[in-house]
């Protein structure tokens, strides 16, 4: 079906671009990152329970992969809050090329997590990924803060990613989602309760259900078509692509994005040459990767179509 195919690796380049200018309402939308997740968790989750309502799926699970999904969620909620923060601290440019280290910190932690032996060439991409953080460090030490955020974000990123991957083959992934965004929503409520009851500025006082119309707009359109559609798309889009097709198209994220913010926000998003090296040396570490990766993988099934046969 090369006319599906297509169409679904259209779609797939379209939910990379929504991803790209989930950053930009992250900057548009006045509100600090807190109560932004907050907002975005508890939506989304309203708005996937909606669709699992409709599709009749079953929201049943076992206890213990309900204790995998809450740890997940709470990871998530951690990387939103810090992805955002990097955005109001430093600018959108610093914060998506950060967010490309995800890859760096997989081939880390990926051998950990999962008792493989660590690829030669992992390490070098590291060793890489490192002389780009270098550079933008140099260049851009104003934004310290934002890109320390920014990493964190790219760490916690490459942490939900890896819990993800033991449990998405096997259980529905709408539910394996709701109950991630419900869990995630559920331990900043408790935070921001606590906080409200110790009397600090981050709990929930009148101003933080006082949204303007415009990041109420904003936040509705992050909720249901940045992180509810985005996410039920990608899952669709993977039953007819490759995830190497998938994984390198995902990369482009953080150009689009780049792009996407030049364009809104003009001058306050123009970075040093230097930046643009930097940030250019991370990302072809992480096609770079995906290809070594994909063509060991088709030496291997090569491999053992030639013992089978």
């Amino acid at each position: 079906m090369p006319n599906a195919k297509l169409f679904n690796y259209l779609h797939l380049h379209f939910i990379v671009f929504i991803w790209g200018f989930t950053a930009i309402l992250g900057e548009l939308i006045s509100i600090e990152a807190l109560p932004l997740v907050w907002y975005r968790m508890l939506l989304a989750s309203v708005f996937i329970y909606v669709y699992i309502y409709f599709k009749k799926l079953p929201l049943a699970v076992s206890r213990k992969l309900f204790f995998t999904l809450f740890l997940a969620g709470i990871v998530i909620a951690l990387h939103w809050i810090t992805f955002f923060a990097a955005i109001k601290v430093s600018n959108v440019s610093i914060t998506l090329s950060m967010m490309s280290t995800g890859a760096f910190f997989t081939s880390i932690l990926e051998p950990i997590f999962y008792k493989r032996k660590v690829i030669w060439y992992e390490i070098l991409f590291g060793l890489l990924v490192i002389t780009g953080l270098y550079i933008i460090f140099k260049v851009e030490g104003d934004y310290f803060i934002g890109i320390i955020y920014a990493l964190c974000s790219a760490f916690l990123s490459s942490v939900f990613s890896l819990i993800n991957g033991k449990v998405a083959q096997q259980y529905n992934p709408s539910v394996i989602s709701f109950y991630e965004l419900l869990s995630g929503v559920g331990i900043v409520t408790v935070y921001l309760l606590g906080a409200t009851i110790f009397g600090t500025t981050e709990g929930f006082t009148v101003s933080f259900f006082q949204l303007t119309t415009s990041d109420w707009m904003y936040m509705l359109l992050l909720a249901s078509v940045c992180t509810a559609y985005a996410f039920i798309g990608s899952v669709q889009v993977m039953k007819y692509l490759t995830p190497y097709t998938v994984m390198l198209t995902t990369n482009l994220e953080p150009v689009y994005g780049i792009l996407l913010a030049f364009l809104i926000f003009g001058e306050a998003e123009k970075m040093n040459p230097q930046f643009y090296y930097g940030a250019a040396i991370i990302l072809s570490t992480v096609v770079l990767n995906g290809i070594f990766k994909n063509a060991k993988k088709r030496k291997r099934e090569g491999t053992l179509r030639n013992i089978t046969k």
